[in-house]
């Protein structure tokens, strides 16, 4: 019994306890929930939602630059294209390039993080190395350089942007392993003959899964940036395939006499950052009270 006791995770708080924290969630947090389940389900469901197609083009010489309207919610930009419908479009490709690195980049940070926590000494300072040099390159320029020799596929900016951004979860994960192998629940583990595969599934991975689980939602307000960011610049999503930041960009030099084709993006991006945010400060609330900054905000 005594063996079955000291076995035991402790790490996590117990359900009833973060339902109890949960009922005092903000309201600000959960409208920002709100509006991410909106925004979300809107650009999932772009195909019933959006009135036209995100590359249908109107009479230029008379649907162009047409302000918001009922017509058009957002109003048209330079090809008469609808600037809501490609809104929702935008938000697809942008959320779902940002899910995806957020999976990959912290999947990729937990396996690498374990390993060199769980297996100290020389491996663990090669590792650290490395992440070390890794870190010295400036991600951005990085990222801008791939693109712009291979020019690939816009969804492979999943992969690309998961390979620069997933050394900070690493740090995070190990400094967790370091902290939880010592416990006395792992030494018992080991202690009674359990693998190293075995303790590390069973024991270390679900107790170091609060700063990734935290660092989620800060993952995905990061990656909608730098997106957003690489699009604008002509490096990410390329036309005519709408994203939040090429769109911003298509309105950029029509700015005084049709305000709105980089506003509303604009404001999407911004709603949807600051979402974020507010999410996965209250997750690190939930989780993590203990850590206070042990993850930054976007």
């Amino acid at each position: 019994m005594a063996a079955e006791n000291i076995l035991q995770p402790k790490s996590f708080p117990s359900f009833r306890h973060r339902s109890l924290r949960f009922r005092g969630t903000p309201t600000s947090v959960l409208i920002w929930s709100a509006f991410l389940l909106v925004i979300t389900l809107c650009s999932l469901f772009a195909d019933v939602i959006a009135p036209y197609n995100p590359n249908h083009q109107g009479n230029l010489l008379t649907e162009r630059y047409q302000p918001p309207s009922a017509q058009h919610l957002f109003g048209t930009d330079k090809f008469s294209r609808d600037v809501f419908s490609r809104v929702l479009y935008g938000g697809r490709i942008s959320l779902g390039i940002a899910f995806g690195v957020m999976v990959l980049s912290l999947t990729i940070g937990l396996i690498y993080g374990t390993i060199a926590g769980y297996w100290e000494g020389i491996i663990d300072s090669m590792m650290m190395r490395l992440l070390d040099f890794l870190m010295t390159f400036p991600a951005i320029f990085l990222i801008i350089t791939i693109v712009a020799v291979f020019h690939p596929n816009h969804w492979y900016l999943v992969l690309i942007l998961s390979l620069v951004s997933w050394m900070e979860t690493a740090r995070l994960v190990r400094a967790e392993v370091l902290s939880v192998k010592s416990r006395d629940f792992v030494l018992a583990a080991r202690g009674l003959g359990l693998t190293h595969w075995q303790v590390i599934r069973r024991h270390i991975i679900p107790n170091c899964l609060t700063p990734v689980l935290v660092a989620a939602p800060f993952k995905i307000a990061e990656v909608i940036l730098v997106e957003s960011t690489l699009s604008f610049l002509g490096v990410g999503v390329q036309p005519p395939v709408p994203s939040w930041g090429n769109i911003i960009e298509n309105g950029r030099q029509a700015m005084l006499h049709a305000w709105w084709i980089a506003t509303f993006p604009g404001i999407f991006i911004a709603l949807t950052v600051m979402s974020f945010n507010a999410v996965g400060e209250r997750l690190k609330q939930l989780v993590a009270p203990e850590k206070p900054g042990l993850i930054r905000q976007v």
